[in-house]
Order: structure tokens, then sequence, then C-alpha cells
């Protein structure tokens, strides 16, 4: 990539940096694409040289919220529990040292309940489900005797809400404790 290209990907992903401070903040309808360029500090034309509109930008967010857990959650050969721990280690890392993560998590939350976010958004979203291979996953561990017994699919809500409470308490509070992810494992670690 030339400097030039990598230049643009940096003013890029400071958009999307400072769109997403502000859609979780004030939310989607509330936020302008003046607002964005503002706090960016550009035109608003030039913005549109990044992304086409408002709406196409907040589409690029939530496509992010969208394929980092399903890229996550794609088939594994690794034990589940391992995969589970590997998953909460790697997550809670990101969450402590990158504020765009935690924010993602916020945001994402808040495009579930958006009325006013557009269709194309609420499409997106549709096909957004992360508890299915969870649940296959969980199940697969309860076979190998890792997991607790359990409905696998309360189990795996219980992992990723507590997850999800994480990322949001450090997304709004930056100087709390995170805490050990393998405190989350313990939701569906087997006990002796």
């Amino acid at each position: 990539m030339g400097i030039r290209e990598e230049q643009k990907e940096k003013r890029r992903s400071e958009i999307l940096a400072v769109a997403l401070d502000l859609f979780i903040r004030k939310g989607y309808a509330a936020t302008k694409i003046s607002d964005i360029a503002q706090n960016v500090g550009m035109s608003v034309g030039l913005l549109f040289h990044y992304f086409k509109s408002k709406e196409n930008l907040y589409e690029e967010l939530i496509k992010l919220g969208v394929s980092g857990p399903m890229e996550t959650m794609a088939p594994t050969d690794k034990n589940p529990l391992e995969f589970f721990e590997d998953t909460a280690k790697q997550l809670f890392y990101y969450i402590k040292t990158q504020p765009f993560t935690s924010k993602m998590f916020v945001l994402m939350n808040q495009a579930f309940f958006n009325d006013s976010a557009p269709q194309s958004i609420k499409e997106i979203l549709k096909g957004f489900d992360i508890y299915t291979p969870t649940t296959l996953l969980i199940q697969k561990g309860q076979a190998n005797g890792s997991i607790r017994e359990g409905d696998p699919y309360a189990l795996g809500i219980a992992y990723w809400c507590a997850i999800q409470g994480v990322a949001e308490q450090i997304a709004m509070n930056p100087d709390y404790p995170c805490p050990e992810s393998d405190w989350i494992i313990d939701i569906l670690r087997r006990k002796p």
C-alpha cells in the first residue's frame, strides 16, 4: 500500500471512530453528518469522498460489528472450553487496550433497539446470530465433559451477555478495572 492509500485509510478509520462516538452518545437519528465532519476536522464535502451518506457510514460500522463476532465463531477444531477461554481473553485485551472495540459493543446493542435505523441496517442485523454457533460449540463441550450441564443456548446467552456488559462498562468508564476473563469462563466451565 502506498503512502497516499495509507493516509486515506487512516483518515477513514478516524472518521469511523468519531462517528462511532457520536452515534453511541447522540444516537443515529440525532447525529448529523455535519457533526461528524466537524469533529473530524474536515468539510462535509470531503467527508462524502469517504462515505456517501450518514446511512452508509452507520452501515459500515454495523457491518464491522457483525463481521467480527461472526468471524470469531467460525468453525474450529479447538476444544470448546479452550476456544471460549481464548476468545474471552482476546476480547478483554481489546476492550482494555482499544476503546473502539468496547464502543462497538455499545453501538451494536443500541442498533438492535433503534427504531430510527434505516431498513438496510435492520436487514443486516436480521442475519446476525452469534448464539447458534455458540450453542453448537457448547453442546460439543458438554459432550466432552469440559462445559457444565444446562441449556446450551442459555449458557451462550450468559457468556456473551457477560462480555457485553463488561465491554459497555469499560466503554462508559475507561478507568474501571476490567474483570479477569477466567471469571467469565467460570460461567461455562464444568466444576469437578
